[in-house]
């Protein structure tokens, strides 16, 4: 079977872990935490970063930090998945769900901005994929209105828009280490980028159960107490050690999924040019780290064909998300302003391809023909 997604071991992972078992102390904020938190520091150029138990405890963080409330509205994708709504229904936000721009599957700018009333105190963009959407065109524009950006960049960790690293663009970057995500932390995890230093004191304080415990721990004051509502947000030692023989290899790790998204793109040129499906695109603005390659399939009988046809030969391709305004918690807790015109259509023929390090460049040749083959096109065409 070649598999849709598995784990990828950079050889350090035991190393570590055996490191930390032996150091004794595997609560959270322990010297492999520590570690980590300084590497991505400085390698994205990040003010302050928060390893957390996932990117969904990273997306609650900034909604407390915020101080969201049932006065406030929020703008994001409805193609995106349940975590990146939860977090904002929870603190009673009105969610306001926009349509997608179809070649990125990305929120779409102009729907953002027709969909911002006096009551919107944040919009959540997805970098789906490890793609961004055109910040400039966006940025600017929250930052008149006195608006929050937050990222939801779950799947982008090494990717760009243009020179700044995603997660690092808006007040917050909210990062998975999941074990379907480019690097992980042993299965579950992630991470929140702090991007303005007046949200770190505070962060610390809501990571903390709410309590000032990190100022007690390096002395600042003689004893600590409840100063705010929080919740228990910090990664254990043994999932930062893993993550961190991850971190260390991340680049390698990116650089060569980049080779099989550029083999799936070239290799299925043919069947685009004759309009069979549309692949994934990278806008001239994004450097990717390629988490994921999709194709859209121009039925919906297309997709469950070729979809079977690939299992026939031990070929596992996957759908994604369900759009969360048809879903019934998406119903009682948002609402889709103006018209949906790409997000359901393109989410009912969006099939994604085997993406991951285990997978051989002459495994991805042999997808590429398997799905020529299916079309009625010759695999040396």
């Amino acid at each position: 079977m070649i598999e849709f997604n598995k784990i990828f071991y950079t050889g350090n992972e035991i190393k570590y872990i055996e490191n930390a078992m032996q150091n004794k102390t595997l609560h959270g904020d322990g010297k492999y935490s520590e570690k980590v938190c300084e590497l991505l520091e400085s390698k994205y150029n990040v003010n302050k970063v928060m390893l957390l138990p996932s990117c969904t405890s990273a997306l609650e963080m900034s909604a407390i930090m915020l101080d969201l409330n049932s006065e406030d509205e929020v703008i994001m994708p409805s193609y995106t998945f349940v975590s990146t709504a939860n977090a904002f229904a929870l603190r009673g936000c009105k969610i306001k769900f926009v349509d997608i721009n179809p070649s990125t599957m990305n929120i779409s700018i102009d729907e953002i901005k027709k969909a911002i009333t006096n009551k919107t105190k944040a919009v959540i963009t997805v970098n789906y994929g490890g793609v961004s959407i055109d910040y400039d065109k966006l940025k600017p524009f929250l930052k008149e209105r006195g608006i929050y950006l937050i990222e939801d960049n779950a799947q982008g960790i090494g990717a760009k828009y243009k020179n700044e690293f995603l997660g690092t663009i808006g007040d917050f970057g909210c990062i998975s280490f999941h074990d379907t995500k480019n690097i992980t932390s042993g299965g579950e995890g992630g991470a929140i980028f702090i991007n303005n230093k007046k949200n770190i004191k505070k962060a610390e304080i809501i990571s903390e159960k709410g309590t000032d415990r990190k100022a007690f721990i390096n002395k600042k004051v003689d004893k600590y107490s409840w100063k705010m509502i929080g919740s228990s947000y910090l990664m254990n030692e043994i999932d930062a050690a893993f993550l961190l023989a991850q971190i260390e290899s991340i680049d390698e790790i990116n650089d060569y999924r980049n080779q099989i998204w550029d083999k799936y793109y070239s290799g299925l040129e043919i069947l685009e040019n004759r309009n069979y499906l549309i692949r994934q695109v990278k806008p001239e603005y994004a450097s990717s780290n390629a988490h994921l390659f999709f194709i859209r399939l121009k039925t919906n009988e297309d997709l469950k064909g070729l979809k079977k046809f690939l299992n026939n030969y031990d070929i596992e391709s996957v759908a994604h998300y369900v759009p969360l305004h048809t879903s019934e918690a998406g119903i009682v807790n948002g609402e889709f302003i103006g018209d949906d015109i790409y997000t359901t259509k393109e989410s009912e023929l969006l099939l994604r391809l085997p993406m991951n390090n285990n997978l051989t460049i002459d495994e991805v040749v042999y997808i590429i023909e398997k799905i020529k083959i299916y079309f009625g096109v010759g695999i040396n065409e």
